[in-house]
């Protein structure tokens, strides 16, 4: 007969807690359990060694919401969650395990570097975790949370994903001197998406925007119930139509003359593209087109409410143009201002291949801008004093660049009064929602 030895099962038991407790203690495991619902962490890989101690990442999977998510923590408390290839293993089963389940991975960032003594094991490491993120991008949605140091390779990787969110006292920089690292600097060169206050904001902000993505890139992001519109006055259009309260602002700090949005139109998530009039400089162009292509690699449908009179850019233009004749997903167009040239082809026309096309009953559609067009359509309408010839333009557009006209000619496909307008959008999401889009074979496009 076997005899049983209690002691060192007792002992190694004994042992295990502590390792679980000394785990447990750590700021990225408290941030990991705050982000989770409450006692659904699963962690994995939990006693793996780094050194002489505890690998500087924690990580695993649990819910958030009730949606199933993966999650990494770096531990700034052991080594100051430097960077080993200890804790590339445990990112690239993360990566894998994302992937084959078809969950978001959600980033926490903090750390003081890397172990340069591994060299190009370090190296390696991180090169792996790079390329399964890059894997992953577009099958399942990436957020990185800046809540700490985040220089060098780490920032590579954080700025990878699809949002960042980013504390006010936290560092992205490639640079690991330390400059141009600040949340302002990042927020206003478009590589953070959502502002936060602290740590503890930065989890909550993570949390808040995980309802309003899909498990993956097969299934649509879930409905909620629907919530009637703010409807204040004079607020945007948007917030006169989308369900109260789920408007999601991103990427605020970078390109002034587009807004965009993740939010619900009755319960579903729609992803808004609004410009604000005037020309579309090129920042605002390409934080549209990254967004675009966000939504349409989940399909999100793109609802884009549009007022521009051109754009300031001739390779920001190219890259919105391409982003929305590209996109496949649901793209319902609504021209509320002015929809001019180039702008009306991308956002509005046969660039955009937009599904449908509403517009409010003062919009206009002209090939040229205003004035432009009455001088060289009307030259009679613009015999008139120069400080009369703004007036004069503005009526003859109203009589002649009308969207009832561009409805005559088969280019918009309604025209609806403001307190008309979310009605319809309803119905057409409704109509769209079986959409099926056969593609040209390619790799990928090169614009």
């Amino acid at each position: 007969m076997k005899h049983i030895r209690i002691g060192g099962i007792k002992m190694s038991i004994e042992k295990i807690n502590a390792a679980r407790e000394q785990i447990a203690s750590t700021s990225a495991y408290k941030t990991l359990t705050e982000f989770f619902d409450e006692g659904s962490f699963c962690e994995l890989d939990a006693f793996v060694k780094s050194g002489d101690g505890f690998a500087e990442v924690t990580a695993g999977s649990g819910t958030v919401e009730g949606m199933s998510v993966y999650a990494f923590a770096q531990n700034s408390d052991i080594s100051g969650g430097a960077l080993s290839s200890a804790q590339s293993k445990k990112l690239k089963k993360l990566y894998s395990l994302a992937l084959k389940t078809g969950a978001p991975v959600f980033g926490f960032y903090s750390s003081i570097g890397g172990r340069l003594k591994e060299g190009t094991d370090l190296l390696g490491g991180c090169g792996e975790v790079l390329k399964l993120a890059s894997k992953a991008s577009g099958v399942v949605p990436q957020v990185s949370v800046v809540i700490g140091d985040c220089l060098g390779t780490n920032a590579l990787s954080a700025v990878s994903a699809d949002f960042v969110i980013m504390s006010e006292k936290a560092q992205l920089s490639l640079d690991v001197t330390g400059k141009n690292v600040g949340l302002d600097f990042n927020f206003s060169h478009g590589n953070v998406a959502i502002k936060a206050e602290d740590s503890a904001d930065a989890v909550a902000q993570a949390r808040n925007l995980v309802p309003y993505l899909p498990s993956n890139n097969l299934v649509p992001a879930a409905e909620a119930e629907a919530n009637e519109p703010d409807g204040l006055s004079g607020k945007c259009i948007v917030s006169k139509l989308v369900d109260g309260g789920t408007k999601l602002r991103l990427f605020e700090g970078f390109g002034d003359n587009a807004r965009v949005r993740l939010a619900r139109l009755n319960g579903q998530v729609v992803g808004v593209v609004r410009t604000t009039g005037g020309m579309l400089d090129c920042k605002s162009a390409q934080k549209a087109a990254k967004f675009v292509r966000f939504c349409d690699a989940f399909s999100i449908p793109v609802i884009t409410f549009a007022d521009c009179e051109g754009f300031e850019c001739l390779k920001g233009a190219a890259k919105l143009t391409a982003a929305y004749a590209e996109a496949t997903t649901i793209k319902i167009s609504v021209i509320v201002g002015k929809a001019i040239g180039s702008a009306y082809i991308a956002l509005a026309g046969t660039g955009a291949n937009a599904d449908v096309v509403y517009a409010l009953p003062d919009a206009v559609v002209s090939p040229v801008n205003t004035e432009a067009a009455a001088f060289i359509m009307s030259p009679e309408t613009m015999n008139v004093p120069v400080s009369e010839q703004k007036a004069a333009a503005d009526k003859f557009a109203g009589e002649n660049l009308s969207a009832f006209n561009a409805a005559q000619n088969g280019y918009i496909d309604g025209i609806f009064a403001e307190e008309e307008l979310r009605d319809a959008l309803v119905s057409a999401l409704d109509m769209l929602a079986g959409k099926r889009v056969p593609t040209v074979a390619k790799k990928h496009s090169t614009i």
